[in-house]
Order: structure tokens, then sequence, then C-alpha cells
């Protein structure tokens, strides 16, 4: 495999996770119970647990800055951002639960990206069930070092056209906060709840639905074209499917075209994705779609289904020209962050 591509701007991961090393204990900390907490099984392994169910396995990576900056050099990533897990979201708890909850693993955060020597840059979790209360816990976030948010694709039944989700969004346009979408909580059943399943199909079609909500629910048409928003995982389904949604948008406009003032396609510009969604083909697809300027290199690292190394399907694309791969590596991500030169 080729290596990374030479670049004079620094390459930046725009989708990595974070999970700290222990935090509170929840109950006491926070009322209430089934909390998620770490079973730590050795020096550099653990297990995410909720209740007494294992969630998921997480290694050193995930909260050792020196092991995280070591895989980003063996990938060519001079930049990551370090967003939650969104298991920690709790947007089906109390408000007043989940602001201590984010606060708890807000103020962590900051210490993992404080080891990385500013080459980590942290993304916050907000109450988002509560806008009042997730406004001011992004405030508090901003001025402690954090750079941004990321918020879950829907809270319980309200998707992101929701009118107290669209103040959050409208409150993070005003103050700078660029917003990252990763798509959480899918539903399952005894046809999603093997092969990963809920990841493989839901993750995809969550994401879809959500962009969708923001374009046809007139999200886009109501917050300023401040807004700096990115959907992971390529946007999911979307982008394969935007003829057919412009399609219905025509032909049905009695029942789909909701609140949105133009046709689905039209709105492509006010958003980004990330790029993970590996393969060639897939990419071309990606960037057919969304157009070079709107795509952002992510890996969902450090996690088995995210992209390892790093960007390669966007290093080894070969339909892309030279400013197009400078583009998804690093240009798209610098002005998502407000970084730009």
């Amino acid at each position: 495999m080729a290596g990374p591509t030479p670049s004079v701007s620094p390459v930046v991961d725009v989708h990595t996770h974070v999970v700290p090393k222990g935090w509170p204990d929840l109950t006491v900390a926070c009322g209430g119970s089934g909390w998620p907490w770490l079973r730590i099984d050795s020096e550099r392994a653990a297990m995410i647990m909720v209740g007494e169910t294992e969630f998921r396995p997480v290694g050193a990576e995930c909260w050792d800055a020196d092991t995280r900056l070591a895989d980003m050099a063996a990938d060519g990533v001079d930049v990551q951002v370090i967003s939650p897990t969104p298991v920690f979201f709790c947007y089906d708890r109390p408000a007043e639960q989940a602001v201590k909850v984010a606060r708890i693993f807000n103020d962590l955060t900051l210490e993992i990206a404080a080891a990385g020597g500013g080459r980590l840059l942290p993304f916050c979790q907000v109450p988002l069930q509560d806008p009042d209360a997730a406004c001011a816990e992004v405030d508090r976030c901003l001025r402690a070092g954090h750079v941004g948010v990321e918020i879950g694709n829907h809270v319980g039944e309200r998707d992101l056209d929701d009118a107290g989700i669209v103040t959050f969004l409208t409150h993070c346009a005003e103050v700078g906060a660029p917003v990252f979408v990763h798509p959480w909580d899918m539903a399952g059943g005894p046809r999603l709840d093997r092969w990963m399943a809920r990841w493989l199909t839901g993750m995809p079609a969550e994401t879809h639905l959500s962009v969708l909500a923001m374009i046809l629910g007139g999200v886009f048409d109501r917050v300023p074209e401040t807004l700096r928003i990115c959907f992971a995982h390529g946007g999911g389904s979307f982008p394969f499917w935007l003829g057919r949604a412009d399609n219905a948008w025509h032909r049905r406009g009695d029942l789909v075209r909701g609140a949105s003032a133009a046709p689905p396609s039209s709105y492509v510009d006010r958003f980004y994705v990330d790029s993970v969604v590996f393969s060639a083909p897939a990419l071309r697809l990606l960037v057919d779609t969304m157009g070079a300027d709107r795509v952002l290199m992510g890996s969902d690292y450090p996690y088995p289904l995210g992209e390892r190394p790093a960007g390669a399907v966007v290093h080894q694309a070969d339909f892309l020209t030279d400013a197009q791969r400078a583009n998804l590596l690093s240009t798209n991500a610098l002005r998502f962050l407000d970084r730009a030169a």
C-alpha cells in the first residue's frame, strides 16, 4: 500500500472517539441507576459495562494519548478530533442527570486532549434533551477548551428538525461551534440483532433519515448558513439515494416536501460528511454527490469497524486530483473547524 500523501497542511481525522480510563460512580454523582461503568481487565484493556451487561471492549488507545499519538504517526495523521463514545450521551435520562454526566465526561476528555500536545482537539457532549442546558454546556465547554460538539442523530422520537434541537443548532451557529452528528440508539429486534446488523444497516439508515430531517424539515432554510455540521460515516445511505429523494420531492411533493424550500440536492453545500466508506467506488460516489469540498477524512478510530490506516481509501483513490486529495485530508477539515489560514 502506498504511504500517506506528503502535504504541507496537517492531515486531520475528524472522526475518532475516546473513553476515559474510569470515572466517578454515576449513581452517586448523578442519581438514578443502570449507568455505564468501566471494568478494568488489565493495564491496557477494559470493558464498557451498562449495568451488568458487557457493551464494548476497549483498549489503552481510548484513553492513553501516547498510544493514540503513536497510531497517528503510523497512519500519517497530524491532528485528531476526539469525540465522546455515544453510549455516554444519556439522552433518555432526566436532563439534570444528563447535565452532570456531560460535565464529568467533558472534563475528562479535556484531560486526554491536554496530554496530546495540541494534536488532539476535543469535542464535547451535551444534554440534548434540554436545549437550554445543551446551549449552556456547549458554552461552558468552549470556554474550557473544547473546539466543537458531537451530538447523536436523534433524541428518542425527536429528530434533528425538532424545535428544541433546532434552537441548539442555531446557537452553535451563533457561537461558532462545529457540530459532528453521530448515529446512535439504533432500532433492534430479531432481524437486526445478528451480524452486527444494527451497525451495518441501522447506522447508515439513521444518518440518512437525519440528513433528510434537516432538509425536508426545513432546518437548513431556518438556521444560519454559518452552521458548520458534519455527518458521520459518509452521510450514511443519503448520498446513494439522493436522486430518489429528489425524484420524490418533485413527483410526490404533497407528501415529501415538508418544510423544505428546494429539492434535497440543493442543500448538499450546507453540510459536510466524513470519508468512512471503506472503498474507492463508494468514495467516488461521495465526492461526485457532495463535492470535493464537502468530504472530510475520518476513521472512526479506535473501534474495529473503523478504517486503519486512517485515510487509506483517500490516499489510494486514483480518481482524486492532488488538490482534491488535499481537500479531503486537510483543507476541508480546517474550514469545518474554523482553523483555515
